[in-house]
């Protein structure tokens, strides 16, 4: 009966003539007589003339042609009051033309006389999807639930339908509920293997659940002559979540070769060129972007990361400035003009701008969502982080005690600040207090009591610290962070096989590479400061192997290596390497400094460590660095001034930080030099 109507419009439509003459709303039941019940061949009819105006609603978009429409499909309907298919067009009509609740009624009256008709099923399900986006976070998921519901449904009337599974695992997948989104993206890869769109739905399914490797499998079971651009796009996203550039971005490529348009998988190839420390060819692939779309903004934003890190701050900006006349309301372009200017040393004009985003952000009666809150956190972070670089340290804690206003997560992050701010300042008791009250505020914080405890054994309190630590041991495999403090608490204590055995605990729980590569870097750290040399360079190239771009480890091998006095040429090349990716860490720099003083190259190593000490001063291996290059350089009184800053802040310095032979060394060179200096005062000759 559904496709009669459906073939009666040809033969009907030119009756519609008729309908021209006859009155725009006729009255269908004049009162005293009865409806023609069953009378087809006017369902027909009257079937026809409301299908011409929708077809005329759709041209001209007039309201009293819907109206028309509907009207005729009530005739056709009270002449065929049995058939479901004008009860399901008149409800099609009704969703068509805004008229929701209508359209859900018609549906629903339907599915009470035909609980198995897949076109009502079908119209409620799309009503309920469009009224997702709007509706109110409540009423969203009610209709989320209304829409599976239907599609529920949908797929026991038709199991075999591929796209009916995928939307409905797209809607479980909405709900979190992943186990069910799973099923259905496995049912619609099980109907059609070669079907592109469930393939990568089940592998962007398997990416958000952190398990890579099973989306890996999903997407490389795809023959390579059936993988097309947006497949390969999705193989290099997943790739980039295992960590894996490499792959990430010959997959990518291979996406660009078959759609050199896909602007999405241009995307992906720089930021991976990023993450794999291809920084020129990144900026390349960024710059073919903004050509193709000069007003995206967020490209510029990329490029402008490209040059900070670069140190070409000067660009970076230019690059942000054009980003900002692209989205003025942005505060991400704001936040990263504040760090060029922070980079730059130009602290006031960051402040300026950091203060500004938190103003317009600021809600008096405090009720920030928790993206507000998150957004709210790093700018307080930063401006607090400049304080401190610029000696300001009061400022500092008063901005960092406003983040724990914002609760959780945010109250950590600013509690671990004020730690370090204090630290940083040699306030050791501080520091401890803080941590204290951190513990106090934030009881199920593990981070703060791991802190708390290390402050503990810093401060003397080494049974009482390291007890505090192992009584959080459960015997699972979050244990493998209270073993990394412990193993780092033991070395501090100079504790060393009770370290390296710490250590081979934490591993046995590492089971993903970064975590492993973590293991390798602190065994190399163990190892370096016990002088076993040969063994720590042996697991800092470990680390390198893998991941060639890793700051820290390339800084420490560089350094260890520089001064030794060994493979100079190499240390150099290492540390170079670790100020490109970082160019503001004073530490970095102060091994680029002390690696060029090892080369005999005497003038870049003064300019350099004088940067390292404006950014950490009070370290004194900087002061200690500075006052050999200045003895070397025949400026004894220079060199006398920062070996005596040196030993003063060793002085400030908690004994687990300071290396007595180190010190000792520094006072015998200080000694020597005064000696020097004396035999040279005028009245000595």
């Amino acid at each position: 009966m559904k496709s009669i109507y459906r073939h009666f419009i040809v033969l009907l439509v030119a009756a519609s003539g008729i309908a021209q003459q006859t009155s725009a709303t006729p009255d269908p039941k004049p009162a005293g007589q009865p409806s023609h019940k069953g009378d087809r061949a006017a369902a027909y009819f009257h079937y026809s003339m409301a299908h011409m105006y929708e077809e005329q609603v759709a041209v001209y978009g007039r309201s009293e042609l819907a109206s028309k429409a509907i009207e005729e499909y009530r005739l056709a309907i009270d002449a065929d009051p049995t058939s479901e298919y004008l009860t399901a067009g008149l409800a099609e009509l009704y969703a068509k033309t805004g008229r929701i609740r209508d359209a859900v009624i018609e549906a629903q009256d339907i599915l009470k006389r035909d609980p198995n008709n897949l076109e009502a099923h079908r119209l409620l399900g799309r009503i309920y999807l469009r009224s997702l986006g709007d509706q109110e976070s409540a009423g969203s998921q009610n209709m989320l639930k209304l829409a599976v519901e239907q599609y529920e449904q949908i797929i026991k009337i038709e199991p075999d339908s591929v796209e009916d599974h995928l939307l409905l695992g797209r809607l479980y997948r909405l709900k979190n509920e992943l186990q069910k989104a799973e099923n259905e993206f496995k049912t619609a890869v099980k109907l059609q293997p070669d079907s592109e769109e469930a393939v990568t739905m089940l592998a962007y399914l398997y990416n958000d659940e952190g398990d890579a490797n099973r989306a890996t499998q999903v997407l490389s079971s795809m023959p390579d002559a059936a993988r097309s651009a947006k497949l390969y796009s999705a193989l290099g996203y997943t790739y980039e979540q295992q960590k894996d550039y490499k792959k990430a971005i010959d997959a990518y490529r291979r996406a660009i070769e078959l759609d050199r348009d896909n602007l999405d998988a241009i995307r992906g190839l720089a930021q991976n060129l990023m993450n794999n420390g291809q920084t020129d060819a990144a900026l390349e692939q960024y710059k073919i972007i903004a050509d193709a779309n000069p007003e995206d903004a967020g490209t510029y934003l990329r490029i402008a990361e490209i040059y900070r890190k670069a140190g070409k701050f000067d660009l970076a900006l230019e690059n942000l400035k054009r980003a900002e006349s692209m989205v003025q309301d942005s505060i991400e372009v704001p936040y990263n003009i504040a760090a060029v200017y922070q980079a730059q040393g130009r602290y006031d004009e960051a402040i300026q701008v950091l203060q500004g985003l938190l103003k317009k952000t600021e809600k008096p009666d405090g009720s920030y969502t928790q993206p507000e809150k998150n957004n709210r956190t790093v700018f307080l972070e930063r401006l607090g982080t400049i304080y401190r670089e610029n000696g300001n340290d009061p400022l500092a804690l008063e901005t960092f005690r406003k983040m724990l206003l914002l609760g959780d997560d945010n109250a950590e992050r600013g509690y671990q600040q004020i730690i370090d701010t204090y630290r940083e300042a040699k306030q050791w008791q501080q520091a401890t207090d803080a941590a204290r009250e951190a513990t106090q505020k934030l009881p199920n914080s593990r981070g703060l009591k791991l802190v708390y405890a290390a402050q503990q054994v810093d401060m003397g309190e080494t049974d009482a610290g390291l007890q505090h630590v192992k009584s959080m041991l459960k015997g699972a495999p979050e244990d493998r962070e209270v073993y990394i403090a412990l193993a780092q608490m033991n070395s501090r204590l100079r504790r060393w096989p009770e370290a390296e055995e710490d250590l081979d605990k934490a591993e046995q729980l590492s089971t993903k590479p970064e975590d492993k590569r973590y293991l390798y870097f602190l065994r190399g750290s163990t190892y370096e400061r016990q002088k076993k040399y040969d063994q720590a360079e042996e697991m800092f190239r470990k680390v390198l192997t893998t991941d060639p771009e890793d700051p820290t480890t390339l800084n420490y091998l560089g350094y260890m290596l520089a001064d030794r006095g060994v493979k100079l040429e190499e240390a150099l090349n290492l540390i170079k390497k670790a100020v490109d990716l970082d160019p503001a860490n004073g530490a970095y720099l102060d091994s680029l400094g002390w690696a060029y003083f090892k080369l005999g190259k005497f003038d870049q190593a003064e300019d350099t460590l004088i940067k390292a000490s404006r950014r950490i001063g009070t370290d004194p291996t900087v002061q200690d660095h500075l006052g050999d290059l200045y003895q070397k350089t025949g400026r004894l009184r220079l060199a006398a001034a920062h070996w005596e800053r040196a030993l003063a802040e060793w002085n400030k310095t908690i004994a687990a930080e300071v290396d007595s032979t180190e010190v000792a060394k520094v006072q015998k060179k200080l000694e020597s030099a005064k000696v020097k200096l004396a035999k040279e005062e005028p009245g000595n000759k």
